[in-house]
């Protein structure tokens, strides 16, 4: 079964949703569609267990660096791994989050629903980094923490779509360490300086 589940998954992240047919998956697969049905539930339900299991890939891959003791250096790492992530030479290309169902039909509301809000969790995750970046002060006192993670939520978006356009591993951190230059500089509170990061262990 998990083999089975690890090749639905190359298939939907390689075409998309609505560009997989029940055909691509009963080849990939290796089952009839009777046994497909009876193994998965259909196409949706295959998908939505593919799109789990996709997200596990990339949480073990990616957001570890979310907890790295800068916050700073955690959101750069992280936009670096979904980069190396999702330009691997062997898994497609890109992000099935982001390519999965950005558009599509009415039988894909569903599909395209629950990406949106896998998508939101990410920028969930990068909010409550960047809120631990102000406390430790490696942020302004009123950096705006929703407009950053928004921010770098696009940034690893765009990122996906020029993996999925074949740019190089190494052009995709380039791009990130210009993102980077957008992180608010400390200023100098009048009286006092400004609170330093703290030290990691």
């Amino acid at each position: 079964m998990d083999k089975a589940l690890d090749q639905a998954l190359e298939i939907f992240w390689a075409k998309g949703y609505e560009g997989t047919s029940l055909t691509d998956l009963t080849e990939a697969v290796g089952v009839n569609k009777p046994s497909l049905y009876a193994a998965f539930g259909g196409k949706e339900q295959l998908f939505l267990k593919a799109l789990d299991r996709y997200r596990e890939r990339l949480g073990a891959f990616a957001a570890p660096s979310l907890m790295l003791p800068s916050a700073r250096e955690g959101i750069e790492a992280f936009l670096r791994a979904l980069a190396t992530f999702q330009s691997r030479a062997d898994t497609p290309k890109g992000c099935l989050l982001v390519q999965g169902a950005l558009a599509g039909s009415e039988d894909s509301r569903e599909v395209i629903g629950v990406l949106c809000k896998v998508r939101e969790s990410g920028r969930e995750m990068i909010r409550k980094c960047l809120e631990r970046a102000r406390e430790q002060g490696e942020l302004p006192p009123d950096a705006d923490v929703a407009a950053l993670a928004r921010y770098f939520l696009t940034v690893s978006q765009g990122i996906s779509v020029q993996a999925s356009s074949g740019v190089p591993t190494e052009e995709l951190h380039k791009t990130i360490a210009i993102a980077m230059t957008a992180w608010p500089e400390l200023r100098p509170v009048r009286g006092r300086q400004a609170k330093r990061p703290k030290p990691g262990p």
